[in-house]
């Protein structure tokens, strides 16, 4: 069958699987490896694959054993991916680079900067590790902690000599949604960039890179991909001088060999974030997720996921148990936390009932895919309950 009409078919099957009628799946569950009996709600941390993706890995194989020739199509799978990841972003292509995470992409970034003595980021105190570790290791820089679901506070620190806002895009800690538009005109008047991390928000809801100077995502959660790749977006038309501080084969302009007495002549797009051979496996499996994703509008995924996070807020409230999520789904992403003090110890125990949480940073954290209904809310709730009263 044709992709074109393959896709409508699934499509088709998506509206079949209507998100404001009966409580279904947004995806066929039979299309993942999910552990029998189990409820996945840990879409945050780790995705089950797609039963397809091994068909993806299977084809990878075939390339990449078929010497020159299968060389050429694991490359050409690549720049596929980059066109493919720019239209997911609704950006240009030549603005989308491939890095190993998104700790390896902001350390690029970080590292190119001129800073000087006296230079401020503005971040919040909760940001993850993989943004804020790289400006923290950097001499010179004044990291200043404010809250970004607040953009006026945002606004008020704005002081002095900004040279970024760094934030996540939804918070990997509490599920708190950022309002990027408001951080981009807070940016423009201190003369900042904006760096976003869309890894809380990329699978599940639309997203728009252009409003960020640089962007950066993992791919192994709700994108459905692996790990060692993550999708690096260079804003060239804000940043048209940007370049890297180090480079290596894969993201320079050579002949049929390099001139190293020359000087060394960068990618002049995205492809400057891949020093080294991209993770062409990942890019063959990430292509397998995009094409069971592509089928069904990213607004209609938001839709589903949201209802489910808001279902269970209500059962939360009900029950007595205070979320740290904020209650409204136009502040929160597709995930609900708890601050508990034995959040390792409750996790283990849903996962005993059959419902499989994350854990870490002292709080539980239950994640919805469109593998998720409103079915399993009132299991996920009895296990929660048990979980924490053992």
């Amino acid at each position: 069958m044709p992709v074109c009409l393959l896709r409508a078919e699934r499509a088709s099957m998506a509206a079949k699987r209507n998100p404001e009628g009966p409580p279904v799946p947004l995806f066929d569950p039979a299309a993942f490896r999910l552990p029998a009996g189990a409820i996945h709600v840990c879409a945050a941390g780790e995705t089950p694959v797609l039963h397809a993706q091994g068909a993806a890995l299977d084809r990878h194989a075939v390339d990449k054993s078929e010497g020159p020739a299968g060389r050429a199509r694991l490359d050409a799978e690549v720049e596929r991916l980059r066109a493919r990841l720019g239209a997911w972003w609704k950006v240009e292509t030549a603005g989308i680079g491939l890095v190993s995470s998104v700790a390896e992409g902001m350390s690029m970034l970080v590292e190119s900067l001129d800073w000087q003595p006296g230079d401020v980021v503005l971040v919040d105190a909760k940001e993850y590790a993989s943004v804020v570790v790289p400006l923290a290791m950097r001499p010179g820089v004044e990291l200043r902690f404010v809250p970004m679901n607040d953009p006026a506070a945002v606004a008020a620190a704005a002081t002095g000599r900004v040279r970024m806002i760094a934030v996540s895009a939804v918070s990997y800690l509490d599920a708190a949604r950022h309002d990027l538009v408001a951080l981009r005109a807070v940016a423009d008047r201190a003369g900042a960039m904006l760096v976003v991390d869309y890894t809380q928000a990329n699978g599940w809801m639309p997203i728009e890179a252009e409003v960020a100077d640089f962007a950066f995502s993992a791919c192994y959660k709700w994108m459905l991909g692996l790990t060692g790749l993550a999708v690096a977006y260079w804003n060239r038309a804000r940043q048209p001088g940007w370049a890297p501080a180090t480079a290596g084969w894969y993201s320079i302009v050579t002949g049929p060999r390099p001139d190293y007495g020359a000087p060394i002549a960068l990618r002049p797009d995205g492809g400057r974030f891949t020093r080294g051979n991209p993770a062409h496996a990942a890019t063959y499996a990430l292509h397998g997720a995009l094409d069971f994703l592509e089928a069904i509008p990213q607004g209609v995924v938001q839709r589903h996921v949201q209802r489910l996070t808001v279902g269970l807020l209500k059962r939360l409230d009900a029950a007595g148990i205070a979320s740290i999520t904020p209650p409204d789904p136009a502040h929160h992403g597709a995930s609900v936390c708890i601050a508990h003090e034995r959040a390792s110890a409750v996790v283990e125990g849903m996962a005993a009932r059959g419902v499989l949480a994350w854990n870490g940073r002292g709080r539980i954290r239950i994640s919805f895919h469109g593998y998720n209904d409103e079915r399993e809310l009132d299991p996920i709730m009895a296990a929660l309950t048990a979980a924490m009263a053992s």
